[in-house]
């Protein structure tokens, strides 16, 4: 009776946890952390959605067991999105199913189709969930570095895995825009991937949570505009970051008819779907008015430039991300030994700022923090200025402060 259970065995102890727990403990004691650590959208959910909500919640038969696989009218919702956002006509009845929240469904469906001994390719580093989802369904994993790990080709890293995997891996789960590294890929990219898939019976689950937070760059694609990805290829959507929803725990998978089958299945009998008015809500939101996800989007270009440029002046490159509510920031040079955890332990304590250790999203992910655009630029900016005190005192050598500017210069 004092053993471990075999599923809880397999999951390392959480990484994160122990900056979260000295984040914790810093605001016990009254400490201001600034807390760029998790993804958590800080903006209020658009009135008009909130608003839809409140209606029909107002009906007391919306608050009865709703549909597993979510209302008629979300899905419909949901393929109405991907025809005009990616040209793709879904099957709202067969190719469509909601979730509650995309972190949920990728569990789901781990469950649903992977069993001990299954192999699944898992880009590193990679959002938890990704690998965890299908360690806890007891498959076991095969990483495939990504963003600046990555040496060559992702080709070339698939090809290789799959080469030296017994069995043939049953799944290759891809992110882009990718969190943490925030890195972007084209229909070039997908369409290699889809056909080296295709061609070997290797199922594809792409997580597309971020694709309405892009910068400067051309609208991020989805896998499903590939012919024929749909033959292998399950997406997952959200409206979490999209619509500043993150607590409402909605979100999507679409695409393969069998994977949405399969998920379908288990979701059967675990959940009878999110609240109904919440269901409402996230149908008006992709239905009405698409002025909200462009103002939320601008507020974490600005947020991104406004990191990008203080901490600069604080002595600490960061690269600005093309998409993504993340910035993949390296360590500054002098903390390279002390690694990302060690870096993430001393900007708590010396500079009240919390992010992500890169370690936390897998091997690869040492030497980078993960940072948030969580923060208002008021604190961002607050943010930079503690963190210049912090690399200044342990001797880094940073720039001159830029002088103020008279008023009316």
């Amino acid at each position: 009776m004092n053993g471990e259970f075999h599923r809880i065995k397999r999951l390392p102890p959480y990484i994160l946890a122990e900056v979260n727990g000295m984040k914790a403990q810093a605001r016990a004691a009254g400490e201001d952390i600034i807390d760029f650590g998790m993804g958590n959208p800080d903006m209020p959910t658009p009135p008009h959605i909130v608003a839809k909500l409140v209606e029909v919640a107002q009906n007391p038969r919306a608050h009865r067991y709703s549909s597993s696989r979510g209302v008629p009218g979300l899905r419909r919702a949901l393929a109405a999105y991907y025809a005009r956002r990616f040209d793709v006509d879904l099957d709202p009845d067969r190719e469509v199913i909601v979730t509650l929240g995309s972190k949920e469904g990728l569990a789901n469906l781990a469950q649903a189709i992977s069993a001990p001994g299954d192999v699944i390719l898992v880009p590193n580093p990679c959002y938890p969930i990704h690998t965890f989802g299908f360690i806890i369904a007891g498959a076991s994993i095969r990483h495939l570095p990504v963003g600046e790990a990555r040496e060559q080709s992702f080709l070339h890293y698939l090809e290789r895995a799959v080469r030296h995997s017994i069995p043939k891996p049953l799944a290759l789960v891809l992110n882009y825009p990718a969190n943490p590294t925030a890195e972007v890929v084209d229909l070039d990219f997908y369409r290699e991937i889809v056909d080296y898939c295709r061609s070997r019976e290797i199922f594809i689950v792409s997580d597309l949570a971020y694709a309405e937070l892009y910068f400067d760059i051309p609208p991020p694609p989805s896998i499903l505009q590939i012919p024929g990805a749909r033959d292998i290829a399950v997406e997952f959507t959200s409206m979490s970051k999209t619509y500043a929803m993150p607590g409402w725990r909605i979100g999507f998978a679409c695409g393969n008819r069998r994977l949405i089958e399969a998920l379908a299945r288990v979701k059967s009998y675990l959940d009878y779907g999110a609240f109904t008015p919440i269901q409402a809500a996230a149908a008006a939101a992709l239905n009405g008015p698409q002025d909200c996800v462009d103002e939320i989007r601008g507020i974490y270009k600005s947020r991104r430039d406004v990191l990008v440029s203080a901490m600069a002046a604080a002595g600490w490159d960061i690269p600005p991300p093309k998409a993504t509510m993340f910035a993949w920031a390296p360590l500054p040079p002098a903390f390279k030994e002390a690694g990302s955890l060690e870096f993430s332990k001393l900007l708590i304590q010396e500079a009240k700022v919390a992010v992500s250790a890169g370690v936390g999203f897998g091997e690869y992910g040492e030497g980078y923090v993960r940072i948030g655009l969580v923060e208002n630029e008021q604190r961002i900016r607050q943010a930079a200025r503690n963190v210049r005190r912090f690399l200044s005192g342990a001797g880094v050598n940073v720039p001159p402060a830029p002088l103020k500017r008279a008023a009316g210069s």
